[in-house]
């Protein structure tokens, strides 16, 4: 699997230094600094926390209603690097049809083969499916401190409404609901504050959710340093950011530095330097050069 891995990256790296993206992804900037959780959270953990600078995102499992049942089904929190595949795309295709109605059906067989690189199988969209549902039914507190009177905040569904629960027929591939609706307040907060992602590098990441972290983090991140100041972030800070599921800051900081040079792979705009007690991050352009949404009001902190 390793092997494939490399070569992956090795062989999208060389096309993204050497043409520019067609297809875009993107990552809300919010979403960008706080992300969700990497693996499954614990039994009976149904809220999940973070901050990073002034951004803070509060995310709360939701419940769907089974016509099986009649009753509501509590569902997990979103994890993995599924949930953020998945994010990605509904983000990329509102932002792409400037509108909050997604034809889902038209358009999940060919992200998964472009990022996934084979077609869909039953094992794999199940998976996907898991997931689509745990973010359709979560609940999304997403702010910024402005300043210490102050501070800016939505609360939304990412999806408004669709079917959650199809029935397949035996030895029939896993369908998708025909189109899907985000929420009104998070389409909206997303036009405003959406960071633009060469797709191609989240294709050669998708194997891992921290390394997908990474990239959305030094996306919003690395171009807002100003020229000629390089900015330090330590390893506890980091660790703080993305540590879940380490016990020690040792062995973070091992598997950061190694998903962090897949990264610089497919980003090799990228300008920073590893320091005993952490990063130094320089001005560097963003992975897409063409800024398709202004982020300046919101992207801040780490």
């Amino acid at each position: 699997m390793a092997s494939v891995i490399q070569q992956r990256l090795l062989d999208l790296g060389t096309e993204i230094a050497t043409s520019p993206a067609d297809d875009l992804g993107f990552i809300h900037s919010i979403m960008a600094q706080c992300a969700l959780p990497t693996v499954k959270p614990p039994e009976g953990v149904m809220v999940w926390e973070r901050s990073q600078g002034r951004a803070r995102l509060l995310l709360e499992a939701g419940k769907v209603l089974d016509p099986r049942t009649g009753t509501y089904k509590q569902l997990t929190l979103p994890y993995g690097p599924k949930a953020r595949l998945l994010l990605m795309h509904l983000n990329s295709e509102a932002v792409r049809r400037q509108s909050p109605v997604i034809p889902v059906e038209d358009t999940m067989t060919a992200f998964f083969r472009r990022l996934m690189g084979r077609t869909q199988d039953g094992r794999q969209a199940k998976m996907l499916k898991l997931q689509l549902s745990s973010l359709a039914a979560a609940t999304f507190r997403m702010g910024i401190v402005q300043d210490e009177d102050r501070a800016f905040q939505v609360d939304t569904k990412v999806v408004g409404a669709f079917d959650l629960w199809f029935q397949n027929e035996p030895g029939q591939r896993v369908l998708w609901p025909s189109t899907l609706r985000l929420s009104l307040d998070y389409y909206e907060s997303l036009t405003r504050f959406a960071v633009p992602l060469d797709e191609r590098a989240v294709a050669a990441l998708a194997h891992s959710a921290l390394a997908l972290d990474i990239y959305c983090w030094l996306a919003q991140r690395l171009h807002r340093v100003p020229a000629g100041k390089p900015q330090f972030v330590s390893w506890a800070a980091l660790y703080d950011q993305f540590g879940q599921g380490y016990k020690e800051v040792r062995f973070f900081r091992r598997d950061f530095l190694n998903l962090l040079s897949q990264v610089k792979v497919v980003y090799p705009q990228a300008r920073m330097s590893e320091e005993k007690r952490g990063l130094s991050l320089e001005h560097s352009p963003p992975p897409v050069a063409k800024r398709v949404i202004a982020l300046s009001s919101l992207s801040t902190g780490n």
